[in-house]
């Protein structure tokens, strides 16, 4: 790039094969919305597809639709829709529950598959609802113990002793951004005789995923980010199908029985992935994410890849170029190889530069200490809306527009 200017980045939205896409979507006048890594943007037939699912489906079928509308088998066949955004094939996805509940599950029936070993290893910087699952699950046990590496796992190598069961990472570290490399680190795993479990909220629907290419045992992720499904759209749950007949996830619900409705007093586990589904799968909630993966259908990830590698590239350069000599570190790696579709600053006064930002229609968002995120989804995000958010952002900082907002922790939710 030798002349990064807002004509440049114009000129590269007139290239961009998915440029039209953008168009799916709603986005509010005057906002460049950076944080769909926390809360994607809403596709223009979520509506149609939530009043089909409410005025037909509901209004009109009643409980019929669990049959008549498919709705019984949800988890199973939008698992099937979402497969290949992560590599995988039928049978291999369900979908239902919170990614912090099939973590559970993962988990569970990791440790149950390696019974001789007593020990679930993470990392320190995994996002912390990932440890707060993992302390609860080995202190509930009674006989495992939970072992953090290093938050940069430096020592991840050192700590794969005989003893571990599980291994849980983050395939893209929430706060810097950093992604790490699966295969690798999946063979290592498995040359120390544990089993993986990847968790891919930061990275489905912005990475090209290969799950069954890597050999990973287990992977969880929430759909509602880059996937576009809404607040609290339900979160998935893979497993390799070599271990499916094995394993035993320890929330035994009547939706992942054999036979639910022969309403049998003892439990036996459905077969493959179905087993992994605990009960009644919230409807309405999929209905957003279908209408999203409608447009995932027509898409080919690797050319989403290519535009967040370009967006982040971009933003990088220009943050270099524009923003220099201001107290501002790029935490995320410069390599792109190296980093998913985010890309992290660091700044003392972090949370108030995103106030300030947010004051001038730049929304991104802040993570304690002192690290302000930012987002490129490249279904909806622009060339140009790189340029504005580093326009936007000189300025907060070159006018100390920052120093007008509220200390930390003024709002719920940062």
């Amino acid at each position: 790039m030798t002349s990064l200017d807002l004509a440049y980045c114009q000129d590269l939205d007139r290239q961009d094969p998915l440029a039209a896409i953008r168009d799916a979507f709603v986005l509010p006048e005057g906002v460049t919305y950076l944080v769909g890594n926390s809360l994607g943007a809403m596709p223009k037939t979520v509506l149609a597809r939530v009043d089909q699912v409410v005025q037909n489906e509901w209004a009109q079928g009643l409980v019929g639709s669990w049959n008549t509308a498919g709705w019984f088998d949800k988890p199973l066949t939008v698992g099937d829709r979402l497969a290949p955004l992560i590599g995988a094939g039928d049978g291999q996805v369900a979908v239902g529950d919170p990614t912090s509940v099939n973590l559970y599950k993962a988990v569970g029936a990791a440790l149950k598959l390696r019974e001789d070993r007593t020990v679930v290893l993470s990392e320190a910087g995994s996002f912390p609802t990932d440890l707060y699952m993992l302390q609860g699950l080995t202190e509930w046990t009674g006989r495992h113990q939970l072992r953090l590496a290093a938050a940069d796992r430096s020592d991840l190598l050192e700590l794969l002793t005989p003893d571990v069961a599980a291994v849980v990472l983050s395939h893209v570290d929430y706060r810097t951004g950093e992604l790490l490399d699966m295969r690798e680190i999946t063979a290592k795993v498995h040359e120390a005789g544990a089993l993986v479990v990847w968790d891919l909220c930061h990275s489905v629907g912005a990475v090209e995923i290969d799950l069954p290419g890597c050999d990973v045992d287990f992977a969880i992720g929430c759909t509602y980010k880059y996937l576009n499904g809404g607040p609290g759209s339900p979160a998935f749950v893979y497993v390799a199908p070599r271990l499916q007949e094995q394993a035993r996830q320890p929330l035994s619900g009547w939706h992942g029985h054999a036979t639910p409705f022969a309403f049998t007093t003892d439990y036996e586990p459905a077969e493959g992935i179905s087993r992994f589904r605990i009960s009644t799968p919230a409807i309405l909630s999929y209905a957003p994410l279908e209408a999203s993966l409608d447009l995932f259908a027509t898409l080919r990830m690797a050319e989403v890849r290519r535009k967040s590698r370009a967006l982040t590239e971009l933003f990088i350069a220009l943050i270099d170029q524009e923003c220099s000599g201001f107290d501002l570190e790029i935490v995320s790696p410069r390599d792109a190889d190296r980093r998913g579709s985010q890309v992290s600053l660091r700044h003392p006064h972090a949370y108030q530069v995103v106030r300030a930002l947010m004051e001038r229609g730049v929304h991104g968002d802040f993570r304690a200490p002192d690290v302000l995120r930012l987002g490129f989804v490249p279904l909806y995000l622009r060339f140009t809306d790189v340029w504005r958010c580093v326009a936007a952002l000189r300025q907060v900082l070159a006018d100390g527009e920052w120093q007008a907002q509220p200390e930390p922790q003024l709002t719920v939710v940062t």
